[in-house]
């Protein structure tokens, strides 16, 4: 038997398949970017994660260690079934075989005891980092603009911080150290075979170009899949926070069936997109497997042909246990190469939610402070407006040239209709937006170079939307600011009136508040709003359309609660009652984003301008009420 037009054949194969890929790779994977995300080379997404992982490094170092335990093992059991079997079959020594079975049960003992050890370290270590990871992005996120924060669906950020780290962590609690150890692997058992026989072992690697070749085609289109499942699964997150949210105006409106539809339809994009993942990754794993069984046979026919034929090998004629020893080479050469197959999906996974985690953390937050912004510490509460210039869109004005002056202890109410800009003026008081033109100052000084962790202390908001966490009334009035005695809290409640209502609950101020505070009315809500902003003191209470959508009975209790508040510092009052900002030292009325006239409701009443307009028209609707 000749070996030399078997090599020559090999030596073909892995020419022409290593064209094959040169050609392959050369073609460029397509890959979409959709909105803020972009697309990522997987060495600087490695590199960020190295970052995370850094902190870590004595414990991967000593999972390192363990693993060499494991390779040993792969490489040194083969030898030793391979001398078990020479002893059966040729000099049958009963005290060698028992020898010979101790040696391997214990070099097995052992891997699976650093194997165990692996695991253990491994699954503390990834799960810190994964935490790390998902306080940085919750930070991050924290830290963006209210116009960035309306440009993503909280839908996709559940998404990232939940789904897409489980995924990453994947990569440090298995993943990077089993793709370590098969890679050692399989260069340790390639030397040993090379060194117990170089000609078989050629045999072997005629295989390894197809493998190679496979893995690429694999890698590329494992990638895509798994980029698809990653916004299909974004998709239909983000459909689901917002209609189940929405479920109450679906019901109302018997849209049910529409919205069924339209879940159907991302419900099988996500459905075909596991498929398409399923697809990629069953056809690659069998592709391996039947290399595998080429290569078994191979052994088998060349061992057997040379055994038969007393064929020499290196000098020597094949014994039955090399064949052994060959065979189980081949499988746990194969074996870890098989498991590339589901690292390999499991690392484009990883890559995939990496590359979506990494897009929002690159995002830079519009609202940063100055590099020469300074603390405040104390607020009188003067504002001012100087021609104030904004748009939400280029070119699209909301407010036009604004200017205003408010007193410290003054109350000033906006009037206006639809998009006249009143919340707007109060939302680049607080710094939610950043204005393009003029100045705004907070006791003399330019809001631009004030921290805004710093202004935002001082500033107390409440909405026409009051948002309630989950917990209790305390909870949700002291949010979490710690010297707070109950003492405090009843009294702020006595104070805005809603004292009445928490005495009736069963457990008072350790009442449940369930998800935003559906067990409440709309009214309760806004009275706990009004304490949870008393009892941290502002110098600055913004109110917008608190009185908004309440009953009459409550509308009373809320404007007796403004006339006590008026002594606690300045008041903004955006409304469209006009009823509860008779009182206001100002009332500014605003169309188009310009201001039209100002002054007390006694001064605007007599100009007989728009205010006055306004407030007839509501009297009237009253009157017919009535």
């Amino acid at each position: 038997m000749s070996w030399n037009p078997l090599l020559l054949v090999g030596a073909v194969i892995g020419v022409i398949t290593a064209l094959l890929i040169a050609a392959y790779v050369s073609v460029k994977d397509k890959k979409t970017s959709m909105g803020f995300e972009r697309n990522m080379d997987d060495g600087e997404i490695l590199r960020r994660l190295a970052g995370y992982a850094q902190p870590y490094l004595g414990r991967f170092v000593l999972v390192g260690f363990l693993m060499l335990f494991s390779i040993a093992y792969d490489i040194v059991s083969p030898l030793i079934v391979g001398s078990i079997e020479e002893l059966v079959v040729s000099e049958f020594e009963l005290n060698a075989l028992f020898a010979g079975v101790a040696v391997y049960a214990g070099v097995l003992v052992f891997s699976m005891a650093s194997t165990y050890l692996q695991a253990v370290i491994l699954q503390r270590v990834g799960q810190r980092i994964i935490s790390d990871l998902r306080e940085d992005l919750f930070t991050h996120i924290e830290s963006l603009s209210h116009e960035q924060l309306n440009e993503i669906p909280v839908g996709k950020l559940v998404t990232r911080v939940t789904n897409d780290t489980n995924a990453i962590s994947m990569m440090f609690t298995n993943l990077l150290v089993q793709l370590t150890k098969n890679c050692f692997v399989i260069l340790g058992i390639l030397t040993a075979m090379i060194c117990l026989n170089y000609e078989l072992t050629l045999m072997v690697l005629c295989f390894v170009p197809f493998i190679v070749l496979f893995t690429v085609i694999f890698r590329k289109f494992s990638r895509r899949a798994n980029r698809k499942l990653k916004n299909a699964t974004t998709d239909i997150n983000t459909y689901l926070s917002e209609n189940l949210s929405g479920i109450k105006v679906t019901q109302i409106f018997g849209r049910e069936d529409e919205k069924m539809a339209d879940f159907r339809k991302k419900s099988q994009n996500l459905a075909r997109a596991n498929q398409e993942q399923i697809f990629v990754f069953s056809v690659f794993r069998p592709l391996v497997y039947m290399l595998y069984i080429s290569s078994i046979l191979c052994l088998f026919y060349l061992g057997g042909m040379g055994h038969l034929n007393n064929v020499r090998f290196l000098g020597q004629t094949l014994s039955s246990g090399t064949v052994v020893t060959f065979y189980m080479y081949i499988s746990k050469f194969f074996t870890p190469i098989q498991n590339l197959a589901e690292q390999f999906n499991w690392l484009q996974s990883a890559l995939a939610s990496s590359e979506k985690v990494f897009s929002i953390m690159d995002l830079q937050p519009k609202m940063v402070d100055a590099p020469d912004a300074i603390e405040l510490d104390e607020v009188k509460g003067e504002i001012e407006f100087r021609d104030v210039w904004f748009s939400y869109v280029p070119g699209e004005w909301v407010l036009q040239g604004v200017s205003f002056h408010v007193d410290p202890r003054e109350t000033v109410a906006f009037v206006g209709s639809t998009g006249s800009g009143k919340s707007t003026i109060l939302s680049l008081i607080c710094r939610n937006y950043e204005f393009q033109k003029g100045e705004i100052l907070i006791d003399g000084i330019d809001i631009r170079k004030i921290k805004i962790s710093s202004l935002r202390r001082h500033f107390g908001q409440m909405l026409q939307d009051v948002f309630l966490f989950s917990g209790t009334i305390r909870s949700n009035i002291v949010l979490r600011e710690e010297g707070i005695s109950d003492d405090e809290i009843l009294e702020v409640c006595r104070y805005v009136n809603a004292d009445k209502f928490i005495a009736k609950l069963d457990h008072g101020l350790d009442e449940e508040v369930r998800e935003r505070g559906n067990n409440f009315s709309a009214g309760q809500r806004q009275l706990l709003s009004f304490a949870r902003t008393i009892i941290h003191k502002p110098s600055v209470m913004i109110l917008d359309e608190a009185t908004a959508n309440i009953d009459t009975e409550t509308e009373l209790l809320i404007q007796d609660s403004l006339e006590k508040m008026r002594t606690v510092g300045t008041m903004l009052i955006v409304a469209h009652r006009l009823s509860t900002i008779q009182h206001a030292d100002n009332i500014i009325v605003l169309s188009h984003g310009k201001i039209l006239e100002q002054g007390t409701h006694q001064q605007l009443l007599a100009n007989h301008g728009r205010y006055y307009q306004l407030y007839m028209l509501q009297y009237h609707k009253e009157q017919l009420s009535q």
